[in-house]
C-alpha cells in the first residue's frame, strides 16, 4: 500500500485547478458505488482526482487515487487493494481506467457487497457495460457520461472569463436577453468557428500544432483498443471501420443509404448496423431516428453524424460541408446538455428535441418553411449574434452546460 499512496501522492501534486467544469457539481460523489463513462481525452481522470484535491488534505489517508492500467495490478488485485484500503482506515478508493482490468465487474461486485462503509468512484471507456457477463452492476451503480467541452467551457478556458450556463427552457423562452448578457463579456461568434475545430477536447490546452494528431489518436485508440476488446470488433475489420467513419465525415445532411455505404466499405449491412451502433456508444457517431421509442436493436438510422464537429474536421479529407459542422454541433450541445434529439424527417424541421420542440439549422437566412403552423418550432442560425422571435443564434446552444 505504501507504493499506492506514493502514486497517489504524486498524481495529487500537479492537479489543474484552474477551472473546475460545472458538471462534476452534478455529480452525487457521496453514492456508494459511481462511474464516470467517456470516450478518451474529455477529462474523466482530472475531475476525479480534482474532486479529490479540493475536499482532501495532502495527508489525508481516508481517500486513494490509484489507475487499473498500472503494472502494480499486475501482481495485485483490487480486492486485495480495497480489503487492505478499509483495514487501514480508508473510505474513499478513485480507481482510474476500470475498463483496462479484466474480470473488473466480479471484483467491484464483491469489493462492494464486503465493504458497506466504503466509497466507491470508478472511471471507464464509453463502451463499459454495467451488466455484462461477469457481473450485473445495474442495480449497484450509478453511472455518469462526460462529455467533452461545451462552447461556453471552451470560452471560459480560452479568455478567463465567468459565463453563465442556461437552461434549454429558459434560452428559448428569452433568447435575446440570454444573447446580450454574454455579448457584454464576449463575442461568441469570434469562438465559435474555432471550437468547430478544436475546442470539444481539452487537448488544445496542450498544443494546438499536435491537437489534430491527438483527436486522431483518440479515434484510432477507441477503434483498435476498446472496440476489440468491449464489444468484440475483430481485428481485422478495423480498417473498414475506421474507412466507415471516413465516410460518415464526409456526408453531407441528409438520409442515410446503408447499401450504397455497404458497398463503399466491403461489409455487409446487418454488420454496418451494428458496427453502427458500437461506434455510438463509443462516442464517436451519433445514429439519428425519427421515433426513439419504436427503433429495434439493429435498425437502419435516419441520419448519422459524427459525435461531434471537431471529428469531422480531423477525420475529412475534404473540406467539412459547413451544414454538416452545425447539426453536428447542435446535436451535441443538446444530448451532451442531456436532451434528446430524434431525426425531424424531410416534412418538419431538422430535429425534434424532447419530444415536442422542433428546431430547423442553418445559416443566417434559414427561415421557418420546414415548421409547420402550430408547431413549437425555432431556427438555430449560425452567423447572427442577436435573436430574432424565435431565431436564435446556433451558438447560444453552446451554453447548455
Amino acid at each position: 500500500m505504501d507504493k499506492l499512496y506514493a502514486r497517489h501522492d504524486n498524481y495529487m501534486s500537479d492537479v489543474p485547478m484552474g477551472y473546475i467544469r460545472g458538471i462534476s457539481n452534478r455529480i452525487d460523489w457521496n453514492s456508494r458505488l459511481i462511474i464516470l463513462k467517456g470516450p478518451k481525452g474529455v477529462g474523466k481522470s482530472t475531475m476525479m482526482k480534482q474532486f479529490i484535491k479540493q475536499n482532501y488534505s495532502p495527508d489525508d489517508r481516508h481517500v486513494l487515487y490509484c489507475s487499473a492500467d498500472t503494472s502494480y495490478f499486475s501482481t495485485h488485485t483490487l480486492e486485495e487493494v480495497a480489503d487492505r484500503f478499509v483495514m487501514l482506515g480508508g473510505t474513499h478508493l478513485f480507481i482510474d481506467e476500470i475498463h483496462k482490468y479484466p474480470g473488473w465487474s466480479q471484483e467491484v461486485k464483491e469489493i462492494y457487497d464486503a465493504h458497506k462503509g466504503l466509497r466507491i468512484v470508478l472511471s471507464g471507456s464509453s463502451l463499459v457495460k454495467l451488466n455484462d457477463g461477469d457481473a450485473d452492476l445495474s442495480r449497484r451503480m450509478v453511472p455518469y457520461m462526460i462529455p467533452g467541452l461545451s462552447l461556453r467551457e471552451y470560452i471560459i478556458l480560452e479568455k478567463g472569463l465567468e459565463l453563465p450556463s442556461i437552461a434549454l427552457g429558459d434560452l428559448l423562452a428569452s433568447p435575446n436577453s440570454f444573447c446580450a448578457e454574454i455579448k457584454k463579456t464576449c463575442a461568441p461568434l469570434e469562438y465559435f468557428k474555432k471550437y468547430l475545430s478544436e475546442g470539444y477536447y481539452p487537448y488544445f490546452f496542450e498544443s494546438r500544432n499536435t491537437y489534430p494528431i491527438q483527436v486522431e489518436n483518440v479515434v484510432d485508440y477507441i477503434v483498435n483498443n476498446e472496440l476489440p476488446s468491449q464489444r468484440g470488433l475483430e481485428v481485422g475489420n478495423t480498417r473498414k471501420v475506421k474507412a466507415l467513419m471516413k465516410v460518415i465525415s464526409q456526408m453531407v445532411p441528409f438520409e442515410v443509404d446503408t447499401a450504397k455505404i455497404s458497398k463503399s466499405i466491403g461489409i455487409q449491412r446487418a454488420t454496418l448496423l451494428k458496427y453502427m451502433k458500437d461506434l455510438e456508444e463509443a462516442k464517436l457517431i451519433v445514429r439519428l431516428f425519427q421515433n426513439l421509442s419504436t427503433i429495434t436493436d439493429l435498425q437502419k438510422p435516419d441520419k448519422i453524424l459524427l459525435d461531434n464537429p471537431n471529428l469531422i474536421n480531423v477525420l475529412s479529407e475534404t473540406i467539412p460541408q459547413i451544414g454538416t459542422l452545425r447539426e453536428s454541433f447542435f446535436v451535441n450541445q443538446l444530448q451532451s446538455a442531456g436532451h434528446k434529439v430524434e431525426y425531424g424527417g424531410l416534412t418538419t424541421g431538422d430535429f425534434k428535441v424532447d419530444g415536442d420542440i422542433i428546431v430547423e439549422v442553418g445559416g443566417s437566412d434559414k427561415g421557418f418553411g420546414q415548421i409547420k403552423e402550430g408547431d413549437r418550432g425555432y431556427v438555430a442560425a449560425d452567423d447572427i449574434d442577436n435573436a430574432t422571435f424565435r431565431k436564435i443564434p446556433l451558438w447560444a446552444f453552446g451554453f447548455l452546460y
